[in-house]
């Protein structure tokens, strides 16, 4: 039909590893991207054309991937319709071998209010003012109240996307203001990416919360051999809060999930002993009925 706007397609990945108690995403151009290609008629699926490109054009490696979303908003590009079909991967950080042009960031710096392992007042004194502004209804009210735990409802970590699309509504992200949404107060802090970017990091950071406490998936993030510290820490990076550790060990142990070895791990202080996921986890990787726990303190 004539006039009719082109359509494009793009695969695109947000690549997860926690380095260092520390959840971190590969991106481009000076971490304002994730790796996104076109979807080639010479691709035989979608996931084989994903490890192509990122592998290509990143260097690295791609091991566990699921399909995350597709995000097919009509005003998501001003070049014709796009359309992006995501994956979600799970890795350990490499040094990134095509030098500054990909690397890992941190995803606490985009979404810093996601992280509640140490005290912050960012919502209360950068967030709450500007929502204030734009909830002039009692449904917008109640929203930011759920979303951002305001008078006294309790936090809900898998709400990542949920918060981000809030404060784009409310013109508080710059990405908002850049697609002439009204502000409601000064951008709130966290780094911005471009297009949609950072919606789909949310939309990711969202789905791995979530499912983290159903599936042992985050053996995927650890080596073969760790200590539950080194379990504790990691769910703690990717939840965004502090657990408690007799409580996380104690149901831990319930779900037999792990199996001991004769070996310890080096360092100062009393030898910590090394722990593997039991090989029906390591072999099946989504074992119905066990799961993580995130035990609250």
């Amino acid at each position: 039909m004539s006039g009719a706007q082109p359509i494009h397609a793009e695969l695109i990945a947000v690549l997860v590893a926690v380095t260092a108690a520390t959840p971190r995403f590969l991106t481009l151009l000076d971490g304002s991207a994730l790796p996104a290609g076109p979807l080639e008629s010479g691709h035989r699926s979608l996931q084989a054309g994903l490890r192509s490109w990122v592998e290509r054009h990143t260097g690295h490696a791609l091991g566990h991937i699921e399909q995350l979303y597709t995000f097919a908003d009509t005003d998501r590009s001003r070049a014709g319709r796009s359309i992006s079909i995501s994956y979600l991967g799970l890795t350990a950080e490499t040094r990134a071998p095509l030098g500054g042009r990909v690397s890992w960031q941190d995803w606490y710096d985009y979404f810093p209010w996601e992280d509640r392992r140490t005290a912050s007042d960012l919502i209360e004194t950068r967030i709450a003012p500007g929502l204030a502004r734009w909830a002039t209804t009692a449904d917008r009210a109640a929203r930011a109240a759920r979303c951002f735990a305001l008078d006294d409802t309790p936090w809900n970590e898998d709400l990542t996307l949920a918060r981000y699309e809030l404060l784009y509504e409310a013109g508080l992200v710059p990405e908002a203001q850049r697609d002439g949404c009204p502000p409601h107060g000064d951008p709130v802090p966290g780094l911005h990416m471009t297009a949609d970017h950072r919606r789909i990091l949310a939309t990711a950071i969202s789905r791995l919360r979530a499912k983290i406490k159903y599936r042992p998936i985050v053996f995927e993030l650890l080596p073969e051999l760790f200590t539950l510290l080194d379990l504790q820490r990691c769910i703690e990076a990717l939840a965004g809060h502090a657990l408690h550790k007799a409580n996380f060990r104690r149901l831990i142990e319930s779900q037999s999930l792990l199996e001991e070895t004769e070996s310890f791990a080096s360092g100062p202080g009393r030898p910590a002993r090394l722990y593997r996921f039991r090989a029906a986890i390591r072999t099946e990787r989504a074992e119905a009925g066990t799961r993580l726990p995130l035990a609250r303190p």
